[in-house]
């Protein structure tokens, strides 16, 4: 055997029993691996090559577990094969990326928009900082998916995992994904330290196509979307369905939650539910954005359930604020257990219909029609609001049901009709006393009203 081979067999044997137990187990203080950088200062010696050989390492092997067990500096995405498990045993861990890199921190091998290429990669613990301050936000490229500086990105993956994972100083999105099937993240914290606005340093992107997504206990700040369920923004084709969110905490974000479905694609059996903490401008935005798309996009049945978020002074004012802005074509939405608690600088509560992204009276291209809306639980319990609890502009709406609804506050109406008709407006159990009336509509754009 030349002395060549023998240094290769040696390093491969080295990498794989290096744990003592020839598991494909890979420890990197013990593989040659300089772990000398901060996971939020930076600083140190280039590992990306040391790390992405240990990699690429699960193409051979079948199957790999990375043990990242420090620090190290990164200057292009770490591509994750299949079958690759990569572990931080706590925060001060991962991976920080070097100045003008311009790039995303990690990625999945084989990325594709058409099929589904890499499976089974599951990213626990760590930090994964993409060093804000230090990158472009975007390359001189056409193509959407390279040419923003995002934070991670996985295109065409099977059985992706995250638990307990800290993005931080993401330069545009955190973490972006399409084109993808049963994905499951829990724990992750979105760490935006430095930033400022109008840089859409968004959370969590995700593009469809895409089925069976998990998201549990996700907290921190973004400047701009914290989470978006996205399906066909892109390619306006695509679609995603049944997407499970529970446990949501904001921390002063932008926005909170955008469900965007603008062209043929459709978005379907999605829950969201658990959300608390404080934002700026926009809570939840239901509406497809785009007036370009014609149609309205495609929701099914969409439920938010236990949201309580208090609002700050906001930072955008090319709208004004709000909790929820629903729009476009929507089958079921149903609203339970809202609390709308005292707020720095009053939102509207509800705007139903309207432009998808403005204030704007002008809804030519901006249709609403809604067949079921249920507000299942409200408390409204601020401040008095200078506002209609819920707004209705520019909608066709079928049956709207308001029910178990303590209303507090003062205002002008709970419900205002305007530009719009409503089939049945049905009242359950609703207590306003401070509100000057509960409904302002002109002759016949509520063909029906039940007070129970």
């Amino acid at each position: 055997m030349s002395k060549f081979a023998f240094a290769v067999l040696a390093v491969a044997l080295s990498l794989v029993s290096c744990t003592g137990r020839g598991d494909r187990t890979v420890v990197a203080s013990r593989s040659g691996i300089t772990l000398d950088s901060d996971v939020y200062n930076g600083g140190g010696t280039d590992q990306t090559d040391a790390i992405q050989a240990i990699l690429d390492k699960a193409e051979d092997w079948g199957r790999l577990h990375f043990i990242m067990d420090g620090a190290a500096l990164v200057s292009r995405p770490l591509r994750v094969h299949s079958n690759t498990t990569i572990e931080c045993p706590d925060r001060s861990c991962g991976f920080y990326l070097a100045d003008s890199s311009n790039c995303s921190v990690i990625t999945n091998a084989h990325q594709s928009l058409d099929n589904l290429l890499d499976r089974n990669i599951t990213l626990i613990g760590g930090v994964y900082n993409n060093n804000f301050p230090a990158q472009v936000h975007d390359r001189a490229t056409v193509d959407f998916f390279s040419s923003w500086v995002f934070g991670m990105e996985f295109y065409g993956v099977e059985h992706l995992t995250m638990k307990g994972v800290t993005i931080a100083d993401q330069r545009t999105f955190a973490l972006t994904m399409a084109n993808w099937k049963f994905v499951d993240i829990e724990d992750l914290h979105v760490d935006r330290r430095r930033g400022k606005d109008n840089q859409n340093q968004d959370g969590l992107h995700f593009f469809g196509p895409g089925r069976f997504l998990t998201l549990k206990n996700i907290y921190g700040n973004s400047g701009d979307d914290f989470i978006a369920i996205a399906p066909d923004e892109v390619d306006h084709k695509s679609s995603i369905s049944d997407v499970l969110i529970d446990g949501v905490m904001l921390d002063d974000a932008d926005q909170g939650i955008r469900l965007l479905c603008c062209g043929e694609g459709r978005l379907d059996r999605v829950t969201v539910r658990n959300v608390t903490g404080t934002y700026k401008s926009f809570g939840f935005i239901i509406t497809p954005w785009f007036a370009s798309v014609p149609g309205g996009g495609h929701y099914g049945d969409i439920v938010f359930e236990n949201i309580n978020l208090s609002s700050l002074t906001p930072n955008y004012d090319y709208s004004g604020p709000f909790l929820f802005k629903i729009g476009g074509n929507v089958e079921n939405l149903v609203l339970k257990n809202v609390h709308i608690g005292r707020c720095e600088t009053p939102h509207r509560p509800f705007i139903i219909g309207g432009r998808y992204n403005s204030d704007n009276q002008d809804f030519e291209g901006h249709p609403t029609r809604i067949r079921n809306l249920v507000i299942d639980g409200l408390l409204l319990d601020g401040e008095n609001y200078p506002y209609d609890v819920i707004d209705v502009r520019g909608a066709d709406i079928e049956l709207l049901k308001i029910n178990d609804a303590v209303i507090t506050a003062g205002g002008k109406s709970l419900v205002k009709v305007s530009d719009s008709t409503i089939g049945t407006l049905l009242l359950d159990d609703v207590w306003a006393p401070k509100l000057d009336r509960l409904t302002v509509a002109p002759p016949g754009a509520i063909s029906r009203t039940l007070n129970r």
